[in-house]
C-alpha cells in the first residue's frame, strides 16, 4: 500500500481549508507564482510576436523547473527528517493546492442571497468567482454563472490538483498550480498576451485533458444522469477542458448553461451548453452543490483506492 498522501490531503482541506487567519499573516503560495508571473511578463514580454512567444516558453519552463526541483527538494528533506512519516508532511503541504472547501463558501453564499432575493449581494458575491459582467445579471444569470463556476472548478482547483499530486507527488502538485496560474493570468487572446501566454495556454491544457474528463464523470455520477449531454455539449465550449465539467452539471440538473455572456461591456454569442430550462434559481444551487459534494467524496474514493492498490 502507497502513502495515502492524497487523500490525507483532501480530507485535511475539506475539513479546514486555508483559514482567514492563516491567509492574512501570510497569504497564499499561489501568491508567489502570481509575483513571479507578473514580474516575467513586465520584463519580458515586449518586442516582436516571436520573441514573446519565445519569453513564454522560458517563463513556463523555468516556472515548472523551478517548482519541481523545489518540490523535490522539500519531499526529500521530509523524508531525512521525519522518515517513514514524511506523508504527513508532504500531505500538509499539499493542503493549500486543493480548493474544496473553498468554492463550497463560495458559491453557497450565492444561493442563500438568491433565497433571501437580495440581487444585490448575490451579484457582488458571484463577481469574487466569475470574470463576466455581473450587473447586467438576472436572478437565472447569477444562478447559471454559480453553477458554471462550481463545475468548472472542480476540475482545476480540485480533481487536476489531486491527480497531479497522486501521479507526482508534491512537485506533481504545485508545478500544476504554477501552470493554471499562469493560464489565469498570461494566457489570453487580448493582442498584449496572446504570444506571450501562447505555452502557458497550451501547457494548462494539456494538464486538465484527463482531469477535465474525470471530473466530468464524477459529476455525472454525482448527479445520476448527464452522460448523453456531456458527450454531446462537452466540445461545444471554447476550452478543451471547460466543457466536460461544465457539461456534465448541466446535464445532471436539466440546465441549460453558458450561452451569450458580457464581457467589458461586450456580449460573446457563446453557445447553450445542455437542453433543459434557462431559469435557474437558488434551489439549483443547492442541487449544485450537492452533486458537487458527492462528486468530491468519489475523488476520495479513488484516491484511497489507489494508495491502496498501490
Amino acid at each position: 500500500m502507497a502513502d495515502p498522501v492524497a487523500i490525507a490531503a483532501l480530507a485535511i482541506e475539506a475539513a479546514v481549508g486555508w483559514p482567514d487567519r492563516l491567509y492574512r499573516t501570510i497569504g497564499h503560495p499561489v501568491g508567489i507564482f502570481a509575483r513571479a508571473i507578473g514580474a516575467g511578463e513586465r520584463a519580458w514580454n515586449r518586442g516582436a510576436e516571436p520573441r514573446r512567444r519565445a519569453a513564454g516558453v522560458a517563463l513556463v519552463v523555468l516556472l515548472l523547473s523551478v517548482t519541481i526541483l523545489v518540490g523535490w527538494a522539500i519531499e526529500r528533506l521530509a523524508g531525512a527528517i521525519v522518515g517513514r512519516w514524511a506523508w504527513i508532511v508532504v500531505a500538509l503541504l499539499a493542503v493549500p493546492g486543493l480548493a474544496q472547501r473553498s468554492l463550497h463558501d463560495h458559491v453557497a453564499p450565492i444561493g442563500r442571497a438568491l433565497a433571501a432575493d437580495d440581487l444585490d449581494a448575490a451579484r457582488a458575491l458571484v463577481g469574487r468567482i466569475v470574470g463576466r459582467d455581473v450587473a447586467v445579471l438576472d436572478r437565472a444569470g447569477i444562478a447559471r454563472a454559480a453553477i458554471e463556476s462550481l463545475a468548472e472548478s472542480f476540475c482545476d482547483g480540485i480533481v487536476a490538483p489531486a491527480f497531479w499530486l497522486v501521479l507526482g507527488g508534491l512537485p506533481g502538485l504545485w508545478a500544476y498550480k504554477a501552470l493554471n496560474t499562469a493560464d489565469s493570468l498570461i494566457g489570453h487572446r487580448e493582442p498584449r498576451w496572446r504570444a506571450f501566454g501562447w505555452a502557458a495556454a497550451r501547457a494548462d491544457d494539456g494538464a486538465n485533458l484527463l482531469p477535465a474528463r474525470l471530473a466530468g464523470a464524477l459529476l455525472c455520477l454525482a448527479g445520476g444522469r448527464g452522460w448523453r449531454i456531456m458527450r454531446r455539449d462537452a466540445r461545444k465550449h471554447a476550452s478543451p477542458n471547460a466543457g466536460w465539467p461544465e457539461a456534465a452539471m448541466a446535464g445532471a440538473l436539466g440546465l441549460r448553461l453558458a450561452g451569450p455572456i458580457a464581457y467589458d461591456g461586450a456580449v460573446q454569442d457563446k453557445a447553450w451548453i445542455g437542453d433543459g430550462r434557462e431559469d435557474a434559481d437558488a434551489t439549483d444551487i443547492v442541487r449544485a452543490l450537492r452533486i458537487y459534494r458527492r462528486a468530491c467524496l468519489g475523488l476520495w474514493l479513488i484516491a484511497g483506492g489507489t494508495a491502496w492498490a498501490l
